[in-house]
């Protein structure tokens, strides 16, 4: 059911979001491999499995994002990885932004369409990973530096950014 390109963003994403956590620090309160009981609370959280997580990434981030539709991998890995944790929303603003700064002009409003996908696909894989790489970092610090009580989580989000 799931390609090579989703498989390896799957185990990408998990490398970062790991098991069960209930920090109450987190916006996101109650999670599982990733899986917020924000964003789902009709789950079972603590009790949720590898396979449920996996179809909920695919259905609802892989897909929705249109990750599969982004030539290079590298590309679409980071960018899964990064709807996974800030949204997909605020990850295509991210790289909306990281086109613009490898000096393409496009339109930051949060939605891969036609354009932004076109944009991604002729763009340098290298010079726009690293844009995007940088474009994540500033927005972790900016979190943490309008929320105080989310400046513990600084150094992890900012070893997912750059990696």
């Amino acid at each position: 059911m799931y390609n090579a390109k989703f498989s390896k963003a799957f185990e990408y994403v998990l490398k970062h979001e790991g098991g069960y956590v209930n920090d109450p620090a987190d916006p996101g309160g109650e999670t599982n491999f990733g899986i917020s009981k924000r964003s789902y609370p009709h789950l079972d959280i603590k009790n949720l499995t590898l396979d449920q997580a996996k179809e909920i990434y695919f259905r609802d981030f892989w897909q929705k994002g249109k990750y599969e539709q982004i030539e290079d991998k590298n590309i679409a890995i980071k960018l899964f990885d990064l709807g996974v944790n800030i949204g997909i929303n605020q990850a295509n603003k991210l790289i909306q932004r990281a086109l613009r700064a490898a000096g393409t002009q496009v339109v930051e409003d949060g939605i891969i369409g036609p354009i932004t996908l076109k944009a991604i696909n002729e763009a340098d894989p290298t010079d726009l990973l690293s844009a995007l790489k940088s474009e994540s970092a500033g927005h972790y610090r900016l979190i943490a530096n309008l929320n105080p009580s989310q400046k513990k989580f600084i150094e992890g989000w900012l070893r997912r950014a750059y990696c």
